[in-house]
């Protein structure tokens, strides 16, 4: 199936092609190192993340390259304010980006090139730059001309007559254009600076990505990535400056993800009002908290914008664990079968078949569709609340064709899950809880009625499990478990069962 992504140069859905077939370059503007990310950038991570999963599984070799900018005023100020050495400050929040970008069960970037470390090749495009009269040099600084780029403001689709300063336009009066960029800047006393041609400095925020980008993925790649904010003026001065070198635009495909709102604006560090990736983490309640984060990112549309408040994250992770304790029982009734199953028709199991074939078909069909992870996640929620709703029948025996559908579709969940990077957790019966089980319910049909309430009472109150019946599906047993989350020899939060176990808990 070809897989179709939103072009935002051109303004509409185009089927991927990749220039070379078989093999994809992209390339996703990484973070500028001076403090944790938040959640609003850690969206952009994520929506990346997915594309490169979704294209692997497309059967697309896929080199994923992602930037770390670490010079930068901002690296400068806070390592001033706080009486450090800017390289020192960078190099610390390098690290803690790469600590959060695993907590969120992202992949790290095949390659992650730091601008420091790219100086030479950025020197090398800032001289090209001025020897075709694309920039001009002042006190020092070199500065980009717009107009000396005809086509300035056509990724964005802006005017440069109706462009004002502002948003990272630096202000400056010696510019000959108030749109024009800074591609070099003059060394300031106590500020990191290399040699040029130009005298001692550091490079600008734009250069930095192109020469980066360029350099290992050629002049003309397939995907650049980032957030809908660098769409203007970062991305926008990228391919300026590229395809002012080359006459060719610097991506093929550009794919921008919308804003995460908070109270209705735009989540910024500028406002004030965000919320960092690592608190955010540790707030949520769950062994599987970045599973739950990511549940919730992946709920809209990726170019959509997304509200971040407590009420849809509580939805969010009410959602996610309800699927992971479908895929617990599942898992619990597949453990515990003996294998000793009847060979009769199965009508349901046949129906199931049918059922499952279409998810799979709906959840690919989904994410080819401009990476629609919400419509992806829908379809693979269907497929677990049915079989929830088959196991919920408690039929009187299971037969081989339906535990063998159980366990394909077992697979098929754990499969769509990790495209999405959203596996949970699931507690595996061990050796020492299966014997209890087996031993209780033989005691059971023995009627030896004091012992199966010992190994009962042993289950709940020492190994903190409590019991959920689902009835003789396919072993002889009468009953599973089913380990709630919460401290052995407590009381299990309702939050965190399952709906019909939340019944019974209030039944009882």
């Amino acid at each position: 199936m070809p897989v179709y992504l939103f072009n935002t140069a051109a303004r509409h859905k185009e089927e991927f092609q990749p220039a070379h077939p078989g093999k994809v370059k992209m390339y996703v503007c990484g973070p500028t190192v001076y403090d944790y990310f938040h959640v609003g950038n850690a969206r952009a991570f994520i929506v990346f993340d997915i594309l490169r999963r979704v294209l692997e599984r497309r059967g697309f070799e896929v080199t994923y390259v992602q930037n770390i900018t670490d010079v930068d005023d901002k690296i400068i100020n806070r390592a001033r304010d706080e009486g450090r050495n800017p390289r020192e400050l960078a190099g610390e929040f390098t690290a803690a980006f790469f600590q959060d970008l695993e907590a969120l069960g992202c992949r790290r970037a095949d390659i992650t090139p730091r601008a420091t470390e790219h100086i030479g090749e950025i020197i090398d495009l800032v001289s090209q730059l001025v020897e075709r009269q694309h920039a001009y040099l002042v006190d020092g600084d070199v500065f980009f001309s717009v107009d000396s780029f005809p086509d300035y403001g056509k990724l964005s689709g802006k005017k440069i007559n109706e462009l004002e300063s502002g948003a990272r336009v630096e202000i400056d009066e010696r510019k000959q254009n108030p749109l024009d960029f800074a591609l070099w800047k003059s060394a300031k006393p106590g500020e990191p600076a290399w040699d040029s041609p130009w005298g001692p400095g550091r490079p600008g925020w734009h250069i930095e990505c192109s020469a980066m980008s360029m350099k290992y993925l050629g002049e003309n790649f397939d995907i650049h990535g980032g957030g809908v904010d660098l769409l203007f003026p970062h991305h926008e001065n990228e391919n300026a400056q590229s395809e002012s070198l080359t006459g060719k635009p610097l991506a093929r495909y550009w794919l921008h993800n919308g804003y995460l709102k908070i109270e209705g604006e735009k989540m910024s560090k500028s406002l004030g009002n965000f919320r960092l990736t690592r608190d955010v983490l540790k707030n949520i309640a769950s062994r599987n908290n970045y599973q739950v984060l990511r549940f919730f990112m992946l709920s809209a549309h990726y170019r959509s914008p997304l509200d971040f408040n407590p009420e849809n994250l509580e939805a969010a992770k009410k959602g996610f664990e309800e699927f992971g304790h479908t895929l617990e029982k599942i898992s619990c009734l597949l453990s515990l079968s003996k294998g000793d199953h009847g060979e009769e028709p199965d009508e349901e199991a046949e129906k199931l078949k049918s059922e499952r074939q279409k998810a799979l078909d709906d959840f690919d069909r989904a994410l080819d569709d401009d990476l629609n992870t919400a419509g992806a996640m829908g379809h693979m929620l269907i497929l677990a609340n049915t079989v929830r709703q088959l196991m919920a029948g408690r039929p009187k025996q299971m037969t081989t064709i339906r535990f063998q559908m159980l366990e394909k579709i077992r697979n098929d969940l754990l499969d769509m899950a990790g495209v999405l990077g959203i596996v949970p957790e699931i507690e595996e019966l061990t050796g020492e809880v299966k014997r209890l089980i087996l031993a209780r319910d033989e005691d059971r049909k023995n009627k030896r009625w004091k012992e199966a309430d010992e190994k009962r009472h042993h289950l709940v109150s020492v190994m903190g499990w409590i019991q959920d019946d689902l009835g003789a599906m396919g072993y002889t047993a009468s009953t599973t478990t089913v380990k709630f989350y919460g401290e052995q020899n407590q009381k299990p939060d309702s939050n965190y069962l399952p709906s019909d176990l939340k019944k019974k808990k209030e039944d009882s």
